[in-house]
């Protein structure tokens, strides 16, 4: 079974790559896997609001992840498999790849305009190292162009 992971934030360029990435799984007869990823904080502060500082990212990723996961679902009636993982984000991206060997693609979301982002741009410079193909869906594409290409 061919899966795809989508590394999944609040942004438009993760909703579709999220899109283009079920629509692929639906036709191939595969799966989608969400990565949400929560950064490390750069700052040290007093134990217990530190703590409750990073309580409160996980919390808004799985959220995050949670949604997008159900709004795949209700389209498409299958489930896809939600992780969320904590540090920095190209490492947490190739360590899960090692984990699930399963996994056919690596799909991302590129911005509309300036820089396509940053991990585009390490994957990019990157990609004879990958385990996997890299599809990177332009942030320029409506949903209909997704749709019609998937």
């Amino acid at each position: 079974m061919r899966v795809y992971l989508v590394i999944m934030d609040e942004t438009e360029e993760a909703q579709k790559a999220l899109r283009f990435a079920s629509r692929r799984a639906s036709k191939a007869g595969g799966a989608v896997h969400i990565l949400a990823i929560v950064q490390k904080q750069n700052f040290n502060a007093f134990g217990s609001v530190q703590a409750t500082i990073e309580e409160e990212a996980r919390d808004r990723a799985e959220i995050m992840a949670s949604s997008a996961a159900g709004n795949l679902f209700s389209e498409s009636g299958r489930m896809p498999t939600i992780a969320v993982k904590t540090g920095e984000g190209q490492a947490v991206i190739r360590e899960y790849l090692a984990e699930h060997p399963e996994v056919a693609a690596l799909v991302l979301g590129a911005a509309a305009e300036g820089s396509p982002g940053p991990l585009i741009n390490h994957f990019v410079a990157n990609s004879g190292s990958l385990p996997c193909p890299l599809y990177i869906v332009p942030g320029s594409f409506s949903i209909e162009d997704i749709d019609r290409l998937a």
